[in-house]
């Protein structure tokens, strides 16, 4: 799996980097059929807080976006990873059903 992070308006930190690689561990299960996973982080110019979006890039083509808005940027990593492997799952129960 290629892993693509970006930070607009934001730079992400190692500290920050490793943390969102820790939570995306549990993405194990889809290394054969996740092929790009691309993340940006962007910081809002209004009021305060960020938005990220995940891009997730299937191996028979389907392209699946999450997004979460959030004022603490390391409790909206562990939700977009929650909302990642969710997608994930149900992407590939799509596919072994149908």
């Amino acid at each position: 799996m290629n892993l693509n992070v970006r930070g607009i308006r934001y730079q992400i930190s190692d500290e920050t980097r490793e943390f969102l690689d820790k939570k995306l561990a549990k993405l194990d299960f889809a290394e054969s059929y996740l092929h790009d996973l691309d993340i940006t982080m962007k910081r809002e110019t209004l009021g305060q807080g960020f938005h990220i979006d995940a891009k997730l890039h299937f191996s028979w083509g389907t392209v699946k976006v999450v997004s979460y808005d959030c004022y603490e940027l390391y409790e909206g990593i562990e939700m977009i990873a929650d909302k990642i492997e969710a997608a994930a799952r149900k992407e590939k129960g799509k596919v072994i059903e149908g």
